[in-house]
């Protein structure tokens, strides 16, 4: 697979799907090709479908036009999957996927199997936006698709601060800056800028937390009594495990949150010494070696120890 062009060829039908809870490259991504699609394939019947996306990115162009129930047995002549490292991963959009007479898989998880018809799998890539830009053509990047592709990048790489930038990485966003976009307000509105009941709710993070391992590992809980004090939603948690990984001394840096049916949502950074992917992937869940995630069940306490006992053996 060179190009995105070359997969639309005879197509008459498209979707596009992430994973669940989708955050900045995600959205970024798939309303990438879903505006690709629309502006240069206009016969081409496309769709996006994704749950509902944080606030923040509902200024892309054509975010109104995601699916977010998934009622439509439609069957596509293609799906394309992006940042989403298996079909579980998919939610309820993986029938979709299933049912496709053809199906593509753009990613960059180290976790990804291949399990598409045709993949496009780069696991040292910063971002899957970084991948769409590679696959499009550059000439037929709008303004409005390069917007898409830098929030994917600006957020899969904390604006550009992790390990996973590259100078590549750095070349792609100044030609998207040359695309016209306003890109210092996107860093501003979509990474910075948090409300007040967020910050609230870092603040909660922060006290919780706890060191473990001498040190080497932060770790903190947020309950649903909690969230539900604060007003907050499972999206508006985004940036609480990176402000834990930046504690001075700190290894990795653990972060649960109580889903709705009890079960406990995991993210893991890691400043290099760990691969979190490893850990991750033996309890289903997957992502990069420096920032993974997982939903275990049990009383956060002894998930927390199985996953120190686990730290423990790769420091």
């Amino acid at each position: 697979m060179e190009n995105l062009a070359s997969q639309l060829e005879q197509v008459e039908t498209v979707a596009i799907a992430g994973h669940v809870r989708p955050d900045g490259d995600c959205v970024g991504s798939c309303l990438a090709t879903y505006n690709y699609i629309k502006t240069w394939y206009p016969d081409i019947q496309v769709d996006v479908y994704l749950e509902p996306i944080p606030n923040i990115f509902k200024f892309l162009k054509n975010a109104d036009q995601i699916h977010h129930s998934y009622e439509s047995d439609q069957k596509y002549d293609l799906c394309i999957v992006q940042d989403c490292g298996d079909t579980g991963r998919l939610g309820n959009a993986v029938k979709y996927f299933e049912t496709a007479k053809k199906t593509v898989c753009i990613d960059h998880h180290v976790s990804n199997a291949s399990f598409a018809d045709e993949n496009y799998i780069f696991p040292e890539a910063s971002s899957t936006s970084e991948l769409i830009f590679e696959l499009l053509e550059e000439e037929r990047i709008t303004k409005e698709i390069a917007e898409c592709i830098y929030v994917g990048m600006v957020h899969d790489t904390g604006v550009f601060q992790y390990s996973c930038t590259s100078a590549k990485t750095m070349n792609i966003a100044g030609r998207l800056m040359e695309k016209g976009i306003d890109f210092s307000k996107i860093v501003d509105d979509t990474f910075y800028t948090k409300t007040f009941e967020q910050n609230k709710i870092l603040g909660r993070a922060l006290l919780n937390s706890e060191l473990y391992l001498d040190g080497a590992c932060i770790a903190t809980v947020i309950s649903k009594k909690e969230m539900e004090e604060y007003g907050v939603l499972p999206k508006h948690l985004e940036g609480i495990v990176s402000q834990l990984r930046v504690t001075k001394n700190v290894e990795v840096a653990v972060f649960l949150y109580e889903n709705e049916d009890g079960t406990w949502k995991v993210s893991m950074r890691s400043n290099g010494k760990i691969d979190v992917a490893s850990i991750a992937m033996k309890h289903q869940g997957g992502g990069h070696v420096r920032a993974a995630g997982v939903t275990m069940t049990g009383i956060p306490e002894e998930i927390i120890s199985v996953l120190c006992k686990e730290i423990k053996e790769q420091l």
